[in-house]
């Protein structure tokens, strides 16, 4: 089950990397824990960027629940969000 949650997040992040790439960034899911929770890392520009929380939030999260109700939230293990 957790394989193909993992392909479900895959999926619509896919859906949102063209516009971090435009912008010199990505994200990279590291796991789905059993909270239901999404663990990314934020590469390029997205690790260093003062608007990352905005994206992460509004773009990725957003992008990802809707895609894949089951989750609950995600966390960058590389912010302190």
């Amino acid at each position: 089950m957790k394989t193909n949650l993992m392909q479900k997040v895959e999926t619509a992040l896919d859906n949102i990397r063209p516009y971090l790439e435009a912008d010199g960034g990505n994200v990279k899911l590291l796991d789905i824990t059993d909270e239901m929770i999404v663990q990314l890392e934020l590469l390029g520009a997205c690790g260093t960027c003062p608007m990352s929380m905005m994206t992460l939030k509004a773009g990725v999260e957003q992008t990802i629940k809707q895609e894949v109700p089951e989750i609950r939230g995600i966390y960058a293990i590389n912010t302190n969000y």
